[in-house]
Protein backbone atom coordinates (compact mmCIF):
# COMPACT_ATOMS: atom_id res chain seq x y z
CA UNK A 1 0.00 0.00 0.00
CA UNK A 2 1.00 3.67 -0.72
CA UNK A 3 2.19 5.79 2.00
CA UNK A 4 -0.84 7.96 1.77
CA UNK A 5 -1.23 11.39 4.44
CA UNK A 6 -4.88 12.18 4.09
CA UNK A 7 -7.14 9.78 6.09
CA UNK A 8 -9.37 9.75 2.71
CA UNK A 9 -6.54 8.19 0.40
CA UNK A 10 -5.78 5.68 3.56
CA UNK A 11 -9.07 4.55 3.75
CA UNK A 12 -9.29 3.77 0.10
CA UNK A 13 -6.36 2.13 0.02
CA UNK A 14 -6.07 -0.42 2.85
CA UNK A 15 -9.56 -1.48 1.67
CA UNK A 16 -9.01 -2.24 -1.68
CA UNK A 17 -10.73 0.38 -3.24
CA UNK A 18 -8.12 1.99 -6.11
CA UNK A 19 -7.36 0.92 -9.15
CA UNK A 20 -6.00 4.60 -10.74
CA UNK A 21 -5.61 8.04 -10.22
CA UNK A 22 -4.23 10.97 -12.60
CA UNK A 23 -2.33 12.46 -9.78
CA UNK A 24 -2.40 10.05 -6.35
CA UNK A 25 0.50 12.76 -4.96
CA UNK A 26 -1.49 15.68 -5.64
CA UNK A 27 -4.74 14.47 -4.69
CA UNK A 28 -3.18 13.46 -1.26
CA UNK A 29 -1.67 16.64 -0.95
CA UNK A 30 -4.89 18.69 -1.40
CA UNK A 31 -7.33 16.39 1.14
CA UNK A 32 -4.76 16.43 3.53
CA UNK A 33 -5.41 20.15 3.82
CA UNK A 34 -8.51 20.04 3.87
CA UNK A 35 -11.94 19.07 2.93
CA UNK A 36 -12.49 18.28 -1.04
CA UNK A 37 -15.19 17.83 -3.41
CA UNK A 38 -15.75 14.90 -5.34
CA UNK A 39 -18.25 12.91 -7.14
CA UNK A 40 -19.48 10.04 -8.96
CA UNK A 41 -22.61 9.93 -11.43
CA UNK A 42 -25.44 7.52 -11.60
CA UNK A 43 -27.63 7.44 -14.58
CA UNK A 44 -31.20 6.74 -14.16
CA UNK A 45 -31.93 3.10 -15.98
CA UNK A 46 -33.66 1.47 -13.52
CA UNK A 47 -36.16 2.12 -10.58
CA UNK A 48 -33.41 0.88 -7.89
CA UNK A 49 -29.33 0.71 -8.57
CA UNK A 50 -28.10 -2.72 -7.95
CA UNK A 51 -25.00 -4.31 -5.41
CA UNK A 52 -23.02 -4.14 -8.30
CA UNK A 53 -23.09 0.27 -7.49
CA UNK A 54 -22.23 -0.61 -3.74
CA UNK A 55 -18.76 0.34 -4.63
CA UNK A 56 -18.95 3.81 -5.58
CA UNK A 57 -21.58 4.10 -2.75
CA UNK A 58 -19.09 3.01 -0.64
CA UNK A 59 -16.33 5.70 -1.53
CA UNK A 60 -18.51 8.35 -1.23
CA UNK A 61 -19.45 7.46 2.21
CA UNK A 62 -15.45 6.86 3.43
CA UNK A 63 -15.05 10.36 1.73
CA UNK A 64 -17.38 12.24 3.64
CA UNK A 65 -16.65 10.16 6.75
CA UNK A 66 -13.23 11.56 6.53
CA UNK A 67 -14.52 15.11 6.13
CA UNK A 68 -14.53 15.46 2.45
CA UNK A 69 -17.91 16.73 0.54
CA UNK A 70 -19.76 14.36 -1.94
CA UNK A 71 -21.74 15.27 -4.87
CA UNK A 72 -24.05 12.59 -6.20
CA UNK A 73 -24.78 13.44 -9.95
CA UNK A 74 -27.80 12.01 -11.22
CA UNK A 75 -27.99 11.60 -14.75
CA UNK A 76 -31.54 12.92 -15.80
CA UNK A 77 -29.30 14.30 -18.98
CA UNK A 78 -26.97 11.72 -19.85
CA UNK A 79 -29.61 8.50 -19.20
CA UNK A 80 -31.17 9.72 -22.17
CA UNK A 81 -28.33 8.80 -24.19
CA UNK A 82 -27.23 5.84 -22.18
CA UNK A 83 -23.58 4.85 -21.51
CA UNK A 84 -21.69 2.76 -24.18
CA UNK A 85 -19.08 1.43 -21.35
CA UNK A 86 -18.64 -2.34 -21.13
CA UNK A 87 -21.65 -3.01 -23.37
CA UNK A 88 -22.17 -5.25 -26.31
CA UNK A 89 -25.50 -3.26 -27.32
CA UNK A 90 -26.94 0.19 -27.41
CA UNK A 91 -29.20 0.89 -24.13
CA UNK A 92 -32.79 1.03 -24.59
CA UNK A 93 -33.55 4.46 -24.82
CA UNK A 94 -36.29 5.47 -22.04
CA UNK A 95 -38.66 8.19 -21.93
CA UNK A 96 -38.41 11.39 -19.76
CA UNK A 97 -41.20 9.92 -17.61
CA UNK A 98 -39.42 6.64 -16.99
CA UNK A 99 -36.40 8.45 -16.03
CA UNK A 100 -38.25 10.66 -13.75
CA UNK A 101 -39.65 7.90 -12.31
CA UNK A 102 -36.11 5.52 -12.08
CA UNK A 103 -34.56 8.93 -10.12
CA UNK A 104 -36.96 8.48 -7.93
CA UNK A 105 -36.12 5.15 -6.49
CA UNK A 106 -32.77 5.70 -6.95
CA UNK A 107 -32.92 8.50 -4.67
CA UNK A 108 -34.17 6.39 -1.88
CA UNK A 109 -30.80 4.40 -1.94
CA UNK A 110 -28.37 7.03 -0.63
CA UNK A 111 -30.09 8.68 2.55
CA UNK A 112 -29.32 5.59 4.01
CA UNK A 113 -25.49 5.60 3.23
CA UNK A 114 -24.81 9.62 3.26
CA UNK A 115 -25.78 12.74 5.06
CA UNK A 116 -27.00 15.51 3.49
CA UNK A 117 -27.44 18.70 3.84
CA UNK A 118 -25.94 22.88 3.50
CA UNK A 119 -22.69 22.01 5.31
CA UNK A 120 -19.34 21.98 4.53
CA UNK A 121 -19.20 17.96 4.67
CA UNK A 122 -22.61 17.11 3.70
CA UNK A 123 -23.29 15.87 0.62
CA UNK A 124 -25.82 17.05 -2.26
CA UNK A 125 -27.44 15.56 -4.87
CA UNK A 126 -27.58 17.54 -8.05
CA UNK A 127 -29.38 16.09 -12.11
CA UNK A 128 -27.25 17.15 -14.79
CA UNK A 129 -30.13 17.61 -16.94
CA UNK A 130 -29.93 21.20 -14.91
CA UNK A 131 -27.04 21.98 -17.74
CA UNK A 132 -27.55 19.57 -20.52
CA UNK A 133 -30.62 19.98 -20.93
CA UNK A 134 -30.49 23.70 -22.18
CA UNK A 135 -27.52 23.08 -24.33
CA UNK A 136 -27.43 24.94 -27.99
CA UNK A 137 -25.60 22.27 -30.08
CA UNK A 138 -23.90 24.38 -32.59
CA UNK A 139 -22.66 26.34 -29.44
CA UNK A 140 -21.28 23.17 -27.51
CA UNK A 141 -19.61 21.99 -30.28
CA UNK A 142 -17.87 24.91 -31.33
CA UNK A 143 -16.58 26.01 -27.31
CA UNK A 144 -15.55 22.17 -26.43
CA UNK A 145 -15.70 19.96 -29.12
CA UNK A 146 -12.44 21.26 -30.62
CA UNK A 147 -10.91 19.97 -27.41
CA UNK A 148 -11.95 16.09 -27.78
CA UNK A 149 -9.84 14.18 -30.70
CA UNK A 150 -11.60 11.59 -32.58
CA UNK A 151 -8.36 9.45 -32.82
CA UNK A 152 -8.14 9.51 -29.29
CA UNK A 153 -11.73 8.46 -28.54
CA UNK A 154 -11.23 6.00 -30.41
CA UNK A 155 -8.93 3.97 -28.55
CA UNK A 156 -10.55 4.46 -25.07
CA UNK A 157 -12.04 1.21 -23.86
CA UNK A 158 -15.82 1.89 -24.53
CA UNK A 159 -15.25 2.75 -28.41
CA UNK A 160 -12.68 0.23 -28.88
CA UNK A 161 -14.29 -2.88 -27.17
CA UNK A 162 -17.79 -2.18 -28.85
CA UNK A 163 -15.71 -2.01 -32.66
CA UNK A 164 -13.55 -4.80 -32.14
CA UNK A 165 -16.58 -6.94 -31.36
CA UNK A 166 -18.02 -5.66 -34.50
CA UNK A 167 -21.00 -4.24 -32.88
CA UNK A 168 -22.46 -1.33 -33.71
CA UNK A 169 -21.37 2.12 -31.43
CA UNK A 170 -23.99 5.14 -32.41
CA UNK A 171 -23.74 8.97 -32.74
CA UNK A 172 -25.63 9.24 -30.17
CA UNK A 173 -23.91 7.16 -27.96
CA UNK A 174 -20.28 8.54 -28.81
CA UNK A 175 -21.31 11.80 -27.48
CA UNK A 176 -21.82 10.51 -24.18
CA UNK A 177 -18.17 10.54 -23.03
CA UNK A 178 -17.57 14.49 -24.19
CA UNK A 179 -21.06 15.08 -21.75
CA UNK A 180 -20.05 13.33 -19.04
CA UNK A 181 -16.59 15.31 -19.24
CA UNK A 182 -18.55 18.62 -19.66
CA UNK A 183 -20.11 17.40 -16.01
CA UNK A 184 -16.47 17.74 -14.44
CA UNK A 185 -16.62 21.24 -15.96
CA UNK A 186 -20.06 22.06 -14.68
CA UNK A 187 -19.11 20.70 -11.37
CA UNK A 188 -16.26 22.51 -10.96
CA UNK A 189 -17.87 25.90 -11.68
CA UNK A 190 -20.44 25.24 -10.05
CA UNK A 191 -19.57 23.24 -7.05
CA UNK A 192 -15.69 23.52 -6.95
CA UNK A 193 -15.60 20.39 -7.69
CA UNK A 194 -12.02 18.65 -7.84
CA UNK A 195 -12.40 14.81 -7.83
CA UNK A 196 -14.04 12.68 -10.46
CA UNK A 197 -14.39 8.86 -8.69
CA UNK A 198 -16.00 5.60 -11.05
CA UNK A 199 -14.91 1.99 -11.81
CA UNK A 200 -11.84 1.51 -14.22
CA UNK A 201 -14.48 1.23 -17.16
CA UNK A 202 -14.72 5.01 -16.84
CA UNK A 203 -11.39 5.96 -17.19
CA UNK A 204 -11.40 7.30 -20.46
CA UNK A 205 -14.33 9.27 -19.60
CA UNK A 206 -12.76 11.02 -16.44
CA UNK A 207 -9.58 11.97 -18.00
CA UNK A 208 -11.94 13.51 -20.96
CA UNK A 209 -13.10 15.84 -17.80
CA UNK A 210 -9.70 16.35 -16.35
CA UNK A 211 -8.45 17.67 -19.54
CA UNK A 212 -11.18 19.65 -20.82
CA UNK A 213 -11.46 21.50 -17.35
CA UNK A 214 -7.69 22.15 -17.88
CA UNK A 215 -7.79 23.41 -21.47
CA UNK A 216 -11.04 25.79 -20.69
CA UNK A 217 -10.29 26.71 -17.42
CA UNK A 218 -6.35 25.43 -16.54
CA UNK A 219 -8.66 23.89 -13.35
CA UNK A 220 -6.20 21.30 -11.76
CA UNK A 221 -8.81 18.15 -11.69
CA UNK A 222 -8.30 14.39 -10.09
CA UNK A 223 -9.52 11.42 -10.96
CA UNK A 224 -9.74 7.96 -9.33
CA UNK A 225 -11.06 4.41 -10.20
CA UNK A 226 -12.17 1.37 -8.41
CA UNK A 227 -11.41 -2.11 -9.80
CA UNK A 228 -14.63 -3.68 -11.78
CA UNK A 229 -15.63 -6.05 -9.07
CA UNK A 230 -16.59 -9.82 -9.94
CA UNK A 231 -17.57 -12.71 -7.25
CA UNK A 232 -14.66 -15.40 -7.05
CA UNK A 233 -16.31 -17.29 -9.44
CA UNK A 234 -15.89 -14.67 -12.13
CA UNK A 235 -19.72 -13.23 -12.06
CA UNK A 236 -20.27 -9.79 -12.08
CA UNK A 237 -21.42 -8.08 -9.17
CA UNK A 238 -25.39 -7.43 -8.28
CA UNK A 239 -26.45 -9.92 -10.38
CA UNK A 240 -27.94 -13.51 -9.74
CA UNK A 241 -29.54 -16.50 -11.76
CA UNK A 242 -33.12 -15.15 -10.84
CA UNK A 243 -32.14 -11.11 -10.95
CA UNK A 244 -30.49 -8.11 -10.17
CA UNK A 245 -29.79 -7.48 -6.32
CA UNK A 246 -31.59 -4.42 -6.00
CA UNK A 247 -30.85 -1.98 -3.29
CA UNK A 248 -34.35 -0.92 -2.83
CA UNK A 249 -36.48 -3.12 -0.23
CA UNK A 250 -39.50 -2.40 -2.52
CA UNK A 251 -37.85 -4.29 -5.41
CA UNK A 252 -35.86 -7.01 -3.17
CA UNK A 253 -36.83 -7.64 0.44
CA UNK A 254 -33.84 -7.56 2.91
CA UNK A 255 -34.42 -11.10 3.94
CA UNK A 256 -33.33 -11.70 0.17
CA UNK A 257 -30.48 -9.00 0.23
CA UNK A 258 -29.27 -10.66 3.57
CA UNK A 259 -29.26 -14.10 1.72
CA UNK A 260 -27.05 -12.85 -1.33
CA UNK A 261 -24.52 -11.53 0.96
CA UNK A 262 -24.69 -15.03 3.21
CA UNK A 263 -23.94 -17.23 0.25
CA UNK A 264 -20.70 -15.43 -0.57
CA UNK A 265 -17.55 -17.43 -1.56
CA UNK A 266 -15.17 -18.29 0.92
CA UNK A 267 -12.71 -16.51 -0.79
CA UNK A 268 -14.61 -13.40 -1.21
CA UNK A 269 -15.73 -12.37 2.21
CA UNK A 270 -12.43 -10.91 3.62
CA UNK A 271 -12.68 -8.61 0.32
CA UNK A 272 -16.29 -7.85 0.66
CA UNK A 273 -16.06 -7.05 4.72
CA UNK A 274 -12.95 -4.40 3.66
CA UNK A 275 -15.37 -3.04 0.43
CA UNK A 276 -18.75 -3.22 1.58
CA UNK A 277 -18.83 -2.64 5.69
CA UNK A 278 -16.84 -0.30 8.50
CA UNK A 279 -15.69 -2.75 10.48
CA UNK A 280 -11.87 -2.26 11.65
CA UNK A 281 -9.33 -4.04 9.49
CA UNK A 282 -7.54 -6.11 12.02
CA UNK A 283 -10.84 -7.93 12.95
CA UNK A 284 -11.87 -8.31 9.15
CA UNK A 285 -8.69 -10.25 9.05
CA UNK A 286 -9.22 -12.39 11.60
CA UNK A 287 -12.53 -13.34 10.36
CA UNK A 288 -11.03 -14.21 6.58
CA UNK A 289 -8.68 -16.19 8.38
CA UNK A 290 -11.15 -18.63 9.74
CA UNK A 291 -12.22 -22.03 8.15
CA UNK A 292 -14.88 -24.23 7.88
CA UNK A 293 -18.09 -23.81 10.24
CA UNK A 294 -16.15 -20.89 11.63
CA UNK A 295 -15.92 -19.23 8.22
CA UNK A 296 -19.58 -19.49 8.01
CA UNK A 297 -20.20 -17.33 10.58
CA UNK A 298 -18.19 -15.36 8.91
CA UNK A 299 -20.67 -14.54 6.58
CA UNK A 300 -23.22 -14.45 8.71
CA UNK A 301 -21.19 -10.82 9.92
CA UNK A 302 -21.20 -10.10 6.60
CA UNK A 303 -24.66 -10.42 5.33
CA UNK A 304 -26.16 -8.71 8.90
CA UNK A 305 -23.74 -5.86 8.34
CA UNK A 306 -24.07 -5.30 4.77
CA UNK A 307 -27.75 -5.57 4.93
CA UNK A 308 -27.62 -2.97 7.80
CA UNK A 309 -26.05 -0.58 5.97
CA UNK A 310 -28.71 -0.52 3.06
CA UNK A 311 -31.71 -1.19 5.06
CA UNK A 312 -30.97 -0.54 8.75
CA UNK A 313 -29.41 -2.77 11.78
CA UNK A 314 -33.62 -3.70 12.58
CA UNK A 315 -34.14 -5.18 8.97
CA UNK A 316 -30.50 -6.79 9.13
CA UNK A 317 -31.47 -8.36 12.36
CA UNK A 318 -34.28 -9.62 11.32
CA UNK A 319 -33.25 -11.10 8.64
CA UNK A 320 -30.87 -12.60 10.28
CA UNK A 321 -32.78 -14.12 12.69
CA UNK A 322 -35.46 -15.56 9.80
CA UNK A 323 -32.61 -17.81 8.25
CA UNK A 324 -31.18 -18.84 11.74
CA UNK A 325 -34.96 -20.25 12.43
CA UNK A 326 -35.49 -21.35 8.60
CA UNK A 327 -32.04 -23.29 8.56
CA UNK A 328 -31.11 -24.17 11.65
CA UNK A 329 -34.24 -24.82 13.61
CA UNK A 330 -36.40 -26.07 10.48
CA UNK A 331 -39.37 -23.66 11.27
CA UNK A 332 -41.34 -21.45 8.85
CA UNK A 333 -40.52 -17.36 9.72
CA UNK A 334 -42.61 -14.54 9.19
CA UNK A 335 -39.77 -12.79 7.90
CA UNK A 336 -39.70 -14.79 4.58
CA UNK A 337 -40.50 -13.47 0.73
CA UNK A 338 -44.39 -13.67 1.11
CA UNK A 339 -46.85 -13.33 -2.07
CA UNK A 340 -50.11 -13.18 -0.93
CA UNK A 341 -52.35 -15.23 -3.84
CA UNK A 342 -56.56 -15.50 -4.14
CA UNK A 343 -57.65 -18.16 -1.12
CA UNK A 344 -59.91 -19.06 -4.21
CA UNK A 345 -57.05 -20.22 -6.33
CA UNK A 346 -55.50 -21.84 -3.90
CA UNK A 347 -58.66 -24.31 -2.90
CA UNK A 348 -58.66 -25.01 -6.63
CA UNK A 349 -55.24 -26.12 -6.63
CA UNK A 350 -51.95 -23.94 -8.24
CA UNK A 351 -50.05 -25.74 -9.99
CA UNK A 352 -46.50 -26.86 -8.69
CA UNK A 353 -44.41 -25.35 -11.48
CA UNK A 354 -46.67 -22.16 -11.13
CA UNK A 355 -46.59 -21.50 -7.56
CA UNK A 356 -42.21 -21.93 -7.13
CA UNK A 357 -42.45 -18.96 -10.54
CA UNK A 358 -45.35 -17.01 -8.82
CA UNK A 359 -42.84 -17.49 -5.89
CA UNK A 360 -40.08 -16.29 -7.30
CA UNK A 361 -38.05 -19.13 -6.83
CA UNK A 362 -37.74 -19.77 -10.64
CA UNK A 363 -37.51 -17.54 -13.75
CA UNK A 364 -39.69 -20.12 -15.39
CA UNK A 365 -42.09 -23.68 -15.55
CA UNK A 366 -38.31 -25.37 -17.49
CA UNK A 367 -36.32 -24.63 -14.24
CA UNK A 368 -38.91 -25.88 -11.99
CA UNK A 369 -38.93 -29.00 -13.80
CA UNK A 370 -34.89 -29.36 -13.51
CA UNK A 371 -35.46 -28.46 -9.95
CA UNK A 372 -37.88 -31.30 -8.52
CA UNK A 373 -35.51 -33.56 -11.25
CA UNK A 374 -32.56 -32.51 -9.00
CA UNK A 375 -34.17 -33.17 -6.09
CA UNK A 376 -33.94 -29.55 -5.08
CA UNK A 377 -37.61 -28.67 -4.44
CA UNK A 378 -39.51 -28.53 -1.36
CA UNK A 379 -42.95 -27.90 -0.08
CA UNK A 380 -43.32 -27.66 3.78
CA UNK A 381 -39.54 -28.49 3.80
CA UNK A 382 -41.24 -32.17 2.27
CA UNK A 383 -38.80 -33.33 -1.15
CA UNK A 384 -41.13 -32.78 -3.99
CA UNK A 385 -40.60 -35.41 -7.05
CA UNK A 386 -43.99 -34.92 -9.42
CA UNK A 387 -43.91 -32.00 -11.05
CA UNK A 388 -47.16 -32.25 -12.28
CA UNK A 389 -48.75 -31.62 -7.95
CA UNK A 390 -50.84 -28.97 -6.90
CA UNK A 391 -50.53 -26.76 -3.77
CA UNK A 392 -53.77 -26.94 -2.23
CA UNK A 393 -55.75 -26.21 0.93
CA UNK A 394 -54.80 -28.93 2.82
CA UNK A 395 -50.64 -27.67 2.08
CA UNK A 396 -51.89 -24.75 4.28
CA UNK A 397 -50.41 -24.29 7.84
CA UNK A 398 -53.19 -22.95 10.56
CA UNK A 399 -52.15 -18.69 9.02
CA UNK A 400 -52.62 -20.01 5.37
CA UNK A 401 -49.67 -20.31 4.63
CA UNK A 402 -47.50 -22.98 2.54
CA UNK A 403 -43.31 -22.63 2.36
CA UNK A 404 -41.60 -23.34 -1.20
CA UNK A 405 -37.90 -24.28 -0.71
CA UNK A 406 -35.52 -24.25 -3.85
CA UNK A 407 -32.74 -25.60 -2.51
CA UNK A 408 -31.31 -25.24 1.17
CA UNK A 409 -31.16 -21.26 1.16
CA UNK A 410 -33.57 -19.84 -0.97
CA UNK A 411 -37.38 -19.56 0.29
CA UNK A 412 -40.53 -18.06 -0.11
CA UNK A 413 -44.34 -18.51 1.64
CA UNK A 414 -47.44 -18.59 -0.43
CA UNK A 415 -50.09 -17.22 1.54
CA UNK A 416 -53.93 -17.16 1.24
CA UNK A 417 -56.38 -14.00 1.37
Amino acid sequence: MTAFRSDFLRALDARGFIQQQTDAEGLDALAAKGPIVAYIGFDCTAESLHAGSLVQIMMLRWLQQTGHKPIVLMGGGTTRIGDPSGRDESRQLLTDEQIARNMEGIKQVFAKFLTFGDGPTDAVMVNNADWLDGLNYISFLRDYGRHFSINRMMTFDSVRLRLDREQPLTFLEFNYMILQAYDFLELNRRRDCVLQMGGSDQWGNIVNGIELGRRCDGAHLFGLTTPLLTSASGAKMGKTASGAVWLNADMLSPYDYWQYWRNAADADVGRFLRLFTEMPLDEIARLEALEGAELNEAKKILATEVTAMAHGRAAAGQAAETARSTFEAGQTSEGLPTIEVPRAEVEAGIGLLDAFVMAKLAASKGEVRRLVRGGGARVNDALVSDEAGLIGPADLDTEGRVKLSSGKKRHALLKAV
